[in-house]
C-alpha cells in the first residue's frame, strides 16, 4: 500500500472502486441494427418512385413520414441516384401504371396456330381472339386455317358487334392480318388499333399469357381431330376459364362468379374434356 500511496490517490481508487461496481451492474443493451432499416428505406423510395413518377424529394419524404421513417431530401436523392432513377420530371412513367389507368378501355387481340388432323391430314388453324385487361374475359373471333382478306373482315364485324365494343383501344402485334383497310373499319366503330413494336411480346404481355394458358393446359395435351373436335375444345376451354380457373391478376378469384365458402361437405370433380380440366367445389 505504501508503494500504491505513492502513485495514486485515496480519491483515485475510491472513483476505480466505483467504475468497477457500475461497470458491473451495467447491462449493455444491443442497438437495433441501422444496415436493416436503411436497406428497407431504399427499397420503399424505389417502390415509391417507380409507382408515381410525379413525386418529388418532398412529397416522398412527407410519404415515408406517414409510415414512420424521417429521411431527409438529400438522402432521398441519392438513393434514387444510386438506382438510375432521374429525378422529376424526366421520371418516365412506368407501362404497367399507364395501362392500370386505363383499364376497362383497353383490349389486346392476337392469334394462335394450332395443327389439327383432318380428312386431307395434318392443317394449321388460326385463333384470333380479344381479351379485355381488366375482366380479363376472353372472346373467340373465329378459327380458320385460311385468315385471307374475307375472313378478317368478318373479324372486323365481329368485334364491332361484340362484348368488346366498349374499348376504345386494341392493341395489335405487327402481323400483316391487321390490314389497313380492318383498322380504318374499327376506326370509324371507336375502336383503334395500336400496334406494338416489333418482337415486342411483353408489349401485350395479358394476350400472349393466355395463349400460353390454352396451349399448356389444353390444346397440347390432347390431339385435334377434326374442325368439330378443335372447336369443341375451344369452347370448353373457355367454359372453364371463365367459370372454374383461378387467374393471379384478379387475386387468385373467378371471372365468373364466386367460390362456394362452404367449409363442410362433399368435395366432388367436375371434369371438361374427359379430366384434362378439372374444377373442384363443395356441393350446394
Amino acid at each position: 500500500m505504501r508503494e500504491v500511496a505513492s502513485i495514486v490517490t485515496p480519491d483515485t481508487l475510491l472513483r476505480w472502486h466505483r467504475q468497477l461496481i457500475a461497470r458491473n451492474w451495467t447491462f449493455q443493451t444491443r442497438r437495433p441494427r441501422r444496415r436493416h432499416v436503411l436497406a428497407d428505406i431504399d427499397r420503399l423510395v424505389v417502390r415509391m418512385a417507380t409507382d408515381n413518377p410525379t413525386w418529388g424529394y418532398t412529397r416522398m419524404q412527407g410519404a415515408l413520414k406517414n409510415v414512420g421513417h424521417r429521411v431527409g431530401r438529400s438522402t432521398i436523392a441519392r438513393m434514387l441516384k444510386r438506382h438510375g432513377l432521374p429525378p422529376v420530371p424526366r421520371r418516365p412513367t412506368a407501362w404497367r401504371t399507364f395501362l392500370r389507368a386505363h383499364w376497362g378501355v383497353i383490349a389486346g387481340a392476337d392469334f394462335f396456330t394450332t395443327e389439327v388432323w383432318t380428312w386431307r391430314g395434318l392443317v394449321t388453324y388460326y385463333t384470333v381472339f380479344t381479351i379485355d385487361l381488366a375482366s380479363r374475359c376472353v372472346h373467340m373471333l373465329g378459327s380458320t386455317p385460311n385468315p385471307n382478306e374475307a375472313f378478317m373482315r368478318q373479324v372486323g364485324r365481329t368485334l364491332r358487334f361484340a362484348d368488346t365494343r366498349a374499348c376504345r383501344f386494341l392493341i395489335c402485334d405487327r402481323d400483316a392480318k391487321w390490314s389497313p383497310a380492318l383498322q380504318a373499319r374499327l376506326a370509324d366503330a371507336g375502336q383503334q388499333v395500336v400496334r406494338t413494336r416489333y418482337q415486342a411480346p411483353n408489349a401485350n404481355a395479358h394476350a400472349e399469357h393466355f395463349v400460353r394458358s390454352i396451349k399448356e393446359e389444353c390444346l397440347n395435351r390432347l390431339v385435334p381431330l377434326g374442325d368439330r373436335h378443335f372447336r369443341l375444345v375451344i369452347a370448353e376451354y373457355l367454359e372453364h376459364y371463365h367459370r372454374e380457373r383461378n387467374h393471379q391478376g384478379l387475386d387468385n378469384e373467378l371471372i365468373a362468379g364466386a367460390a362456394a365458402m362452404r367449409t363442410i361437405g362433399p368435395v366432388p370433380r367436375r371434369a371438361r374434356l374427359g379430366g384434362l380440366l378439372n374444377y373442384y367445389a363443395r356441393a350446394a
